[in-house]
Parts: structure tokens; sequence; C-alpha cells
């Protein structure tokens, strides 16, 4: 008997139906990561008038299945068959800025927004830099003082570099199994969870607000969402704009954006930049491509050549900031820097953009290429998966280059991912 679609019916069977208790929860994420407007309210980001920027397609597409892949568990399988076993949506790689490989699995199709989830920080992380660039925020600057609201709170007294390295001393556990941690309750305010949203006084700015400090600010990394969240504010509160604003003028329009993106908002009308965007696969790949192109698209600059260079610049006070984290288990040799994580590869480092339940944008300068995957992983958080599909796009970049990597063949076989000399390691 054939599976019966979710949402479908008027109206749906309980049994079908996506809400705000279960669209987290597989099998009903795969339906409300694709329509996030019919569960929560949203704002659109346009892409104004001008013209989209074209995927030129290569003239010899990619194989997946030519490209291996080694996985975690030690097996060898390829490209094409970690993509069918990681729950994909869509995925999209360009190589020299040419289309090389787009594919959609069930009902997503090219023209379809997808929840980014905290990919959205990379693109917030960029309208910061945009403002930096535009002397109308400064990173050395205490937090208070663009957002005087937070004065006494636990984010009083930090700096704006503290929340673009997530290096706060605020008390927030990104725990998404525990219902009671802070990125639970976050979400309830958000309106992302049942409970205080929409209606609830103040939204997320009172959350953020209400939080306490536990440790001094700029010490190690600490993955918190709730750091994104008041970037957010503090980039709202500097430009007199709103963030869904910022980004289709800052970002969106100018890296040459096909689709209207969209961003949800709390009961109060605050987007939600830690993890609210949603856009098209194509679109997210533009993005990706102007970071390879140093902020640039067509020749004229979008993002601050001098903002990308300084977040891949390697230095010990930000290397050893994630080397005293949790995330160095899983991504050694890695570090956090203005909302990009970076992890070391074969032949330099990658600068990956990652959101929960399988969401990432992987940027390889030394292949010139950007690999972008959207999916429904059935859990938040994986490491295996998540390092599986990181080898499995430096190993696709290899093939595409025409490289091996130290001590593999020219299907691209890659180690663990470790500690690897960078090229941009040590200068900028």
């Amino acid at each position: 008997m054939p599976e019966v679609p979710l949402m479908t019916g008027f109206p749906s069977d309980p049994e079908l139906r996506v809400t705000l208790v279960n669209w987290q929860d597989p099998p009903f994420n795969r339906w409300a990561f694709q329509h996030m407007r019919e569960l929560i309210p949203t704002q659109r980001i346009p892409v104004g008038h001008g013209p989209a920027r074209p995927l030129v397609p290569a003239i010899t597409m990619l194989d997946p299945a030519a490209v291996a892949v080694q996985r975690s568990d030690a097996r060898v399988s390829t490209l094409a068959d970690l993509l069918v076993e990681t729950w994909t949506d869509a995925v999209v790689v360009l190589h020299d800025g040419q289309l090389v490989y787009e594919h959609y699995f069930g009902a997503m199709t090219p023209d379809t927004v997808h929840l980014m989830m905290s990919v959205t920080k990379s693109v917030v992380g960029c309208v910061a830099g945009v403002l930096v660039g535009r002397g109308q925020l400064d990173p050395d600057q205490i937090v208070d003082w663009y957002v005087p609201e937070v004065a006494g709170s636990g984010y009083s007294g930090a700096r704006v570099r503290d929340l673009l390295d997530m290096r706060t001393g605020v008390l927030f556990r990104e725990e998404y199994t525990n219902p009671d941690a802070e990125v639970r309750i976050m979400e309830r305010y958000m309106g992302w969870r049942p409970g205080l949203s929409p209606g609830y006084t103040g939204g997320m700015c009172s959350f953020l607000a209400s939080m306490t400090a536990v440790s001094h600010h700029g010490g190690p990394f600490v993955y918190r969402s709730a750091d994104t969240d008041m970037l957010g504010w503090v980039c709202e509160r500097a430009s007199g704009v709103r963030m869904a604003d910022l980004i289709s003028t800052s970002i969106w329009q100018r890296v040459g954006a096909e689709r209207e993106a969209e961003i949800t908002c709390d009961g109060v009308g605050s987007a939600i930049h830690d993890g609210g965007m949603s856009a098209t696969a194509r679109d997210v790949a533009r993005f990706g491509q102007m970071l390879l192109d140093d902020g640039y698209v067509a020749g004229v600059p979008v993002v601050p050549s001098r903002w990308l260079i300084q977040s891949r610049t390697i230095d010990p006070d930000i290397r050893g900031a994630f080397a005293a984290s949790s995330s160095e288990a899983s991504l050694s040799g890695g570090w956090y820097r203005n909302q990009f994580w970076f992890v070391p590869g074969p032949f330099g480092d990658l600068q990956v953009c990652l959101g929960i339940h399988g969401q990432m944008v992987v940027v390889d300068r030394a292949t010139r290429t950007v690999s972008v995957k959207m999916s429904s992983w059935p859990s938040a958080q994986s490491s295996a998966v998540l390092v599986d599909t990181i080898r499995a796009f430096a190993a696709t970049g290899r093939y595409l280059a025409g490289l091996a990597g130290p001590g593999h063949d020219r299907n691209g076989l890659t180690g663990p991912i470790g500690v690897v000399e960078g090229r941009e390691r040590g200068h900028g």
C-alpha cells in the first residue's frame, strides 16, 4: 500500500498533520523544512529587480557514483551512496563557478525553499561583516552600547567580537535532546515550540535580556545559538534596519539570488537570526560561491574580502579557544570565527556553514568547489554523518580538480578529519 503524503486531506488526518509539536521530528521534518511559512510566521527576503546570477552547467557533469568516500565506519562507499543514506533533500555542487551536479529527492524541487537552520548564522555573520566595512558596527564595542536592554544581563560587558566567535560567558546549553536546555526554552520564546510565543511579551529579545553569565567573556569557544541571536539584535540596532531587509539588500540581492528567501520571526516580529532562514539550494550555492570568490560577485564586492580573510586565517588565540571546546573531538584542528566553521582538509582548510538535521555548505578553496546539502536527518546531530559528509565533499572537490589526497588515489579517498596544514594558516 503506497504511503499517504503528510498534510493531505481537508483537513488532513491527525496522524498526517505537521504541527509545532512534531515538526522537528521524523518523518514530519522532511515536509516541515520545506513549508516553514505554513507553520511559523515568516518575513520575506526579496531578491530585488536585478538579474539572477546564472549557474552555468559544466560541459561534463559530475557522476556521484565515481567519487569514492572513506566512511567513518571504515567502509568505502561513494558520494551517491552517501546522499541516499543521509536523508538528503537537495544537493548542488559548483566547480570553478560552474554547476557540475544538482539533484533533488522526494518532493523537493529547484524552486523549493528549505530551512537552512544554522547555515543562517553564516549569513548573519556576513551581514555583520558588511556593517563593519561600512563603519556602522565596531567588533570591539561592548554589546550594551548597542542594546542597553541587556545591561545587567549575562551579555553585559561582552564585546561584539565575543558574539561573532561564540566566546561569551553566557549560560546556554545547546542540548537538543534536553527539553529543559536553554536552546529548547528559547524556541518557546521564538515560537518554534508550543508554549510562550507568539503571544508572549518580548519574544526572543526578552529571553536574551534574561540570560545569566557563568564565566568571563572572551574565553573558550562554546557553541551558543543565543550568541547569534544577540548578534542579530546588535546588527539591527547598529543599522536601524530589520534583519530580513539587511539580508535582502546587503547579501541576497547582491549574490544574484534567483528566488525570494524567508526567515521565521517570533510573536513580536523579531527574526530568528540563529537558524530561521529558508532558501533554495541553488541560491545557497550562489552564497557559497561568493565566499569562495573572496566576497565578490562578477567583480563587485559584496562582503569585504578583509572580513572573509580574517575569518579563515587561524591564530593561536582562536585555535586555542576551539581546542578547549567539545567540538574538537569531531572536528579536530578546526576553529570557529565570524559565524563560520573551519576544518582542516588534505590541501587546505575547508570553510563550512553548518545547521542541525544536515544543512551544510562546504567551500573548498584548494579545489575551487562549493557543495551544498539540504537534509532531513531524523536527529538534530550525528557526528558520524557530519564527518562522512565533509569527507565526501572534500573527496568530490579533489575528484573534480584531478587531485589525490596525501597517500590516496584519484578517486579522493580521505582519511579522518584532522590537523593538516592549511593554506591560510598563519598569514592573511
